[in-house]
Order: structure tokens, then C-alpha cells, then sequence
């Protein structure tokens, strides 16, 4: 179980965050990493480019799904890389940022990364938060008991059981990426929709056109479906474990402790960082979302202990168990709904 925090409002200090930035600046931590993102990017790039070059030449084969597998990964990552463009960690210039944001998560993976974008930020702004952070609004899935209790339709059918159905509706959350970003195309607030659409189509056309051209309509279609389930429970699970059931934060509290609070860092090696895209250490990454990767690792012991020093908890747990909390936690929401079908019968 995640710690219940009791926060008394005297104790949020606007300047701890200051004194921990100082901290953290002090030590170098903000400081660009070129040559790090030069091969990390310069792999990805080439083990994208090198999955297409086996699609071709293996042609109608079945070992056509490997390479759908081997690709849903590499799609991820990118995806992590675009992420990383997103906060600024990579390049100092906003418009380079986004230019090369728009290539990565646009034209490389379908996904429209102006609409993530602006996603995500508002999740940076109020993790956990019923009201305000996106990724915790009722869809399919129901995040509290308030949501079941309001739920209809499908969420109403699929909350009931939600817990035992997360791992296998990850399988889905690529074409939801996707479709999610198709639909923000006739949003008229989004930045850049000519673009966005441009490139967006660019991908979508190449991709089937790559499918259809090469493989039959029957193994396109398992290639399709293997590469899209991989790249979506390869995301969705390196997402999944940093927020649910965590603390919901409350208004009185100051920016140091709503990012902390609300936030699980799991805990592995070097490899884990690279598996992860670095957002293991979700506490390090929201309070310094421009830090670069390689630098959380050498942040989270300043952090930690400077969440000691100020009777702050700290959350971190291995892997397994950070699945296990954010199951836990989807099967309470879903507790009225059972209660629901309990009384009816």
C-alpha cells in the first residue's frame, strides 16, 4: 500500500523546492546532455530503420511477427525520445524541440504530439488530480470510487473488473493513441493542425500502404495487430506505475509536495532505466521535468534525502510491486460497481 500522508498546511513552504533546486543545479543536474541523446537517438533511428529493412526483405513469411514485435518496442521508445523533446530535456530551443518532436511522434509512430503535448503538461501541472490531470479522467477505466459511482456505459460494464482487464486493454492503447490523436486534428486550438494532419497522414498512408504491398491482407493484418498490441502494453506499462494510487493531492499543497507525493519511483538498475525511458524515477522527473535522463539516477539520492530531511514520503518499490499498487488500487475504485450488481441480484 501506498503511505497515507497527513499534511499539516503550516509546514508547505513555497522556498523548500527553491532550496532543493539549488541543490540539484549545484551538483550539475540540469546541464544538456548531447552526446548521450546523440546515441541514444542515433540507436533508436537505426534500429527503426533497420526493422523496416527486415519487413521488406523477409517479405510473406511468418516471421513477419517478430519483426511487428520487434518494431511495437522500438515504436515505444521512440515514443520515449519524443517525450523527452517534449520537456526540453534534449534541445534548449522550443521550436527545434517541437520540430523534431513533430517528426518523432507524428511521422515516426501515427501519434500527434501536439495533442499529447498539451496532455501531458496539464498531467505535470496536477498529478493525480480528479479534476484537472487528464490522465486520470473517467474513459474506459474508472480512477476512484466518486468515478465508478458516476460511470455509465462501457466504463460502468468494464470498471466492475477493470483490474483483471488492464493488462489486456493495454493491447489497445496503441490504436487509442492513434485515433486520440486523428480526433485532435478537428480540434481548433490545436497548434499547427496543417502539420500535424500532413505528417500524421504521411505515416498513416506509408505504414498500410508498407502492409498491404507486402503481405497478404491476412498477415498484414496479424503484423497490424502484433505491432500495435506490443508498442501499446510496452507504453502503457511504463506509464502504469508512477502515479496510481498514489496521494490525490489537495489544494494546499505546495509545488515540492504535490509532485512528491503523488508519485511512485520504481526501483532496478541501468537496464531498467534504459527499459523505462528514465520515468522510473517519476519523483526526480516531475520536480525537474527539463533534467535529463542519465542525471535522475544521480538526482534521486539528493532528493530522496532531502524529502527525509523534511518529513516528506518518499515513495519507491521494485517493479512487480508497483504493478501490484496501481492494480490494487483499480480494483477498490471498482468496488461500487460489484456492490452495485451484489444488491441487484
Amino acid at each position: 500500500m501506498p503511505p497515507t500522508v497527513i499534511v499539516d498546511s503550516a509546514t508547505v513552504r513555497g522556498s523548500d523546492f527553491a532550496a532543493l533546486s539549488r541543490l540539484v543545479a549545484g551538483a550539475g543536474l540540469l546541464r544538456r546532455r548531447p552526446l548521450y541523446y546523440a546515441v541514444r537517438i542515433g540507436t533508436v533511428v537505426a534500429a527503426y530503420g533497420a526493422g523496416w529493412v527486415a519487413f521488406a526483405r523477409l517479405g510473406d513469411s511468418r516471421w513477419q511477427l517478430a519483426v511487428a514485435a520487434f518494431l511495437g518496442l522500438v515504436f515505444a521508445q521512440l515514443a520515449l525520445v519524443a517525450h523527452d523533446l517534449a520537456h526540453r530535456q534534449i534541445l534548449r530551443s522550443r521550436r527545434l524541440s517541437r520540430a523534431a518532436g513533430l517528426v518523432a511522434g507524428n511521422l515516426g509512430i501515427g501519434m500527434s504530439y501536439g495533442w499529447w503535448m498539451d496532455k501531458h503538461t496539464r498531467h505535470h501541472a496536477n498529478p493525480n488530480h480528479s479534476e484537472h490531470d487528464p490522465d486520470v479522467s473517467p474513459d474506459l477505466l474508472v480512477w476512484s470510487t466518486d468515478q465508478a459511482r458516476d460511470s455509465h456505459g462501457v466504463s460502468r460494464l468494464i470498471g466492475r473488473w477493470q483490474a483483471f482487464l488492464f493488462f489486456p486493454l493495454l493491447t489497445l492503447e496503441g490504436i487509442n493513441l492513434h485515433v486520440s490523436g486523428m480526433r485532435a486534428l478537428f480540434r481548433a486550438n490545436l497548434k499547427g493542425r496543417g502539420v500535424e494532419a500532413l505528417l500524421l497522414g504521411g505515416h498513416l498512408v506509408g505504414y498500410l500502404a508498407a502492409l498491404f504491398l507486402v503481405l497478404p491482407p491476412g498477415r498484414a493484418l496479424a503484423f497490424l495487430a502484433v505491432h500495435q498490441a506490443v508498442f501499446g502494453v510496452y507504453l502503457g506499462c511504463t506509464f502504469a506505475p508512477n502515479h496510481k494510487g498514489m496521494a490525490v493531492p489537495t489544494d494546499d499543497l505546495d509545488f515540492l509536495r504535490r509532485q512528491v507525493l503523488t508519485s511512485r519511483n520504481v526501483r532496478g538498475g541501468r537496464m531498467l532505466d534504459i527499459v523505462l525511458g528514465g520515468l522510473n524515477y517519476q519523483i526526480e522527473h516531475h520536480l525537474f521535468p527539463h533534467m535529463p535522463m542519465p542525471h535522475l539516477r544521480r538526482a534521486q539520492p539528493l532528493v530522496r534525502q532531502f524529502c527525509a530531511d523534511h518529513a516528506i514520503a518518499y515513495c519507491e518499490t521494485g517493479l512487480v510491486r508497483s504493478y501490484a499498487h496501481a492494480l490494487r488500487h483499480l480494483h477498490r475504485a471498482g468496488a461500487p460497481l460489484r456492490a452495485r450488481v451484489a444488491r441487484s441480484r
